[in-house]
């Protein structure tokens, strides 16, 4: 008992030690004032720094193109410096960047992962891996027009995919489907060059043997550090001929097969597809949404097959009221596509960037009207919602709508 009354007026003297202190910051600063050079300060080292890890836009321009399957490439990017970007933000393995371009005349917002490591950051590049869609607006034309020397404007690294030692486990499953892949080759890379104590079982799902991206060298890095890296390639193809994959789709049953749900750390890049399927597979063994991250996949493709969204909205054509500084304009709307698509249709360009309702960038204001909202993509804090705030990338018009958007940031 004594012992307990001692530990006690030990943690008391401190609090007050504390408090007493708190109230004399005030006269403490005013004598460091006093004290300090009137003399400004010439260079700011701490903001440079600041600058560097989050410039508002990186100028990068092509350096290498490397065909990976016969619909994917990887692209090379270095500082464009000419535009003065120094040097390249440095990143978590895991994270995107967000691409801007103009394409004829339309200003669009895309986030692409980085698949090179962090330390290739440090070397002078990024690495991106872009999949051609078949009926893909920017891909499309990145494939016909991108060469080398070609410039790109793009972000600071984003997203939440990475690990995180106070919130993860050391045992990560990195769930992939098609160009998901990339985020776990960075993942992979990174746990290897720096000796992290991490062991990565990616389960890596494709259609067809011919759309496998990064084979060989994850491969590679599985035979020489076998300790950290496991790689399960799943085909749901008919036939299979590669040796050692399993056939079918990522269930609950191969999760199982492959690693122990209850010691892991899920990690899930992909399709949107592919996310309502695992979905379901990772409800089936009672993880805990806590050990589950996503990348952001952009928008939904299909939102009219979303079971919430109002039926008898598909099909419609809406106006939408536009308020973006001082201008003021009225344009047309598809109930289909999302508002942020609306907008870049009429070469509005707002702000834009993860596409997916998670970063808040392009977040806007309702000023009358009503819109519908994904619940599986709806980030927005209870007091948006309560003021009126949404984030067009994932809402939709299902009436005349008026909104206020942000100047182009």
């Amino acid at each position: 008992m004594n012992d307990e009354k001692e530990e006690l007026k030990v943690k008391i003297k401190g609090k007050i030690r504390d408090l007493l202190a708190f109230s004399k910051l005030t006269s403490t600063r005013e004598k460091k004032f006093k004290k300090a050079s009137a003399t400004p300060i010439e260079k700011d080292d701490i903001k440079e720094l600041s600058e560097d890890l989050h410039p508002k836009y990186q100028y990068l321009e092509i350096k290498e193109i490397r065909d990976n399957t016969k619909s994917s490439k990887t692209f090379k990017l270095i500082p464009n410096h000419v535009l003065n970007t120094r040097e390249l933000a440095y990143f978590r393995a895991g994270q995107y960047l967000s691409l801007k371009v103009n394409v004829d005349g339309h200003n669009i917002t895309r986030p692409y992962t980085i698949s090179s490591s962090p330390s290739d950051a440090l070397e002078g590049f990024y690495e991106i891996t872009i999949k051609r869609e078949e009926d893909g607006f920017l891909t499309n034309y990145i494939f016909k027009n991108w060469e080398v020397g070609t410039k790109i404007t793009a972000s600071d690294p984003q997203g939440f995919l990475y690990y995180q030692p106070l919130r993860d486990l050391s045992n990560i499953v990195g769930i992939a489907g098609g160009s998901g892949i990339t985020a776990f080759r960075s993942i992979a890379k990174d746990i290897v060059e720096n000796k992290y104590d991490l062991q990565l079982t990616i389960l890596y799902g494709c259609s067809e043997e011919d759309d496998i991206l990064f084979f060989e060298e994850l491969k590679e890095l599985e035979k020489k550090h076998p300790e950290k890296i496991k790689l399960v390639i799943i085909l749901s193809c008919q036939e299979v001929k590669l040796e050692g994959c399993e056939q079918g789709f990522i269930t609950s049953e191969l999760i199982e097969k492959h690693c122990k749900p209850e010691e892991s750390t899920f990690f899930i890049c992909g399709p949107q597809a592919m996310y309502d399927f695992v979905d379901k597979e990772i409800e089936k063994l009672g993880i805990a949404h806590d050990k589950v991250r996503k990348e952001v996949y952009g928008e939904v493709k299909n939102i009219a097959e979303i079971p919430a969204f109002p039926k008898n909205e598909v099909g419609k054509t809406y106006k939408i009221k536009v308020q973006m500084g001082n201008l003021v304009k009225e344009i047309p709307a598809n109930s289909t596509d999302s508002i942020l698509v609306s907008l870049e249709k009429a070469k509005l360009a707002p702000p834009s960037s993860c596409r997916s309702g998670e970063c808040g960038y392009c977040r806007s204001i309702l000023v009358s009207g009503n819109i519908f909202v994904n619940p599986k993509s709806d980030g927005r804090r209870e007091a948006d919602k309560l003021f009126n705030s949404f984030h067009p990338c994932s809402s939709y018009p299902i009436s005349n709508i008026e909104i206020v958007v942000p100047r182009k940031k």
